[in-house]
């Protein structure tokens, strides 16, 4: 199906794609959404009989939006499709393609947005304290944990950090977060300290595993990069050691503790938001309900008149 300037709708997604990809350097995972959500977008105008931009209204978005209800599909799957889509379109509007963006005034679809699962700081440092750094393997899987619960880094951010980018004489890590951007995060002294004990006397020993030297900070058994799956799986048998609960602990949730912990300690929120990498202040503040949360929980199992009824 044609749109206005004699390509197809399948083109024009395909011209957005490639630029959100090499000109925005948006990452891969991203774009395959955008590609997904943005086929049966296409494909809705199609069904619709939209064959040229110019006919394209508000009302197509919103008709969208109700074909995937319809369909079943929640509203956190629905939201998305609706950025996909907005951005595609707001995209055409600034090439020149678009007079208007028919996304405007256009409502997010609504959801519940869930308190992240926590760990108290207690159970953190039980976490810790159950891996055995008397061996190079018990040395990775402690400065991992250090490391990611005391810089808050995304998982991948942990796994992909390279050599240069952990500066311990400065503290500080050189992490790439979503969109290729790259910040510094401040790192503490225990996370420093155990970074130190497995480059020094853990990391050497599975790096000679392998006939090709990487440049990970931190390595598998075999000397390769260690990937997501490695480490959650890893997480999972040092939770079972501590005697937590393992479907309570993933690389996530020690983020989660990390922003919480910060903020309850009287951490600005916009210095947590630049730590963690938000690109907006929103989903930051997600934690200061958490926090507001653990603190009533907390008087109310400890204050001698927290509770009523006792």
């Amino acid at each position: 199906m044609a749109t206005s300037d004699g390509t197809s709708w399948a083109a024009a997604v395909e011209g957005f794609l490639a630029f959100s990809s090499v000109e925005r350097g948006l990452a891969p995972r991203t774009v395959e959404a955008y590609a997904h959500d943005l086929s049966r977008f296409v494909a809705h105008l199609e069904d619709a009989r939209v064959p040229r931009l110019s006919r394209l209204r508000r009302g197509h978005v919103t008709g969208f939006l109700e074909r995937l209800e319809r369909e079943k599909l929640g509203a956190r799957s629905r939201a998305r499709a609706l950025v996909a889509v907005r951005r595609f379109l707001r995209h055409l509007c600034a090439i020149g393609v678009l007079d208007t963006d028919p996304t405007e005034g256009v409502e997010r679809p609504r959801m519940e947005r869930p308190l992240p699962r926590l760990l108290r700081s207690d159970e953190v440092a039980a976490l810790i304290d159950a891996v055995d750094p008397g061996t190079p393997l018990g040395l990775r899987d402690r400065a991992m944990v250090e490391v990611l619960y005391g810089g808050g880094l995304r998982v991948s951010e942990l796994v992909e950090l390279p050599l240069a980018g952990l500066e311990l004489r400065a503290g500080l890590a050189r992490v790439v977060g979503k969109g290729r951007r790259e910040r510094i995060v401040p790192l503490g002294e225990l996370a420093l300290t155990a970074a130190r004990a497995w480059l020094a006397d853990g990391r050497p020993v599975f790096a000679r595993a392998s006939g090709r030297e990487s440049d990970a900070v931190f390595l598998s058994r075999r000397g390769a990069m260690m990937t997501r799956q490695n480490f959650f799986v890893r997480l999972r048998v040092i939770a079972g050691a501590a005697g937590i609960d393992k479907d309570r602990v993933s690389p996530h949730v020690l983020r989660h503790a990390f922003a919480t912990d910060l903020l309850e300690g009287g951490a600005d929120l916009r210095a947590v938001q630049t730590m963690l990498g938000h690109a907006d202040l929103s989903t930051t503040e997600i934690y200061t309900h958490v926090s507001r949360k653990r603190l009533r929980e907390t008087v109310e199992t400890r204050h001698p008149r927290g509770r009523t009824g006792r």
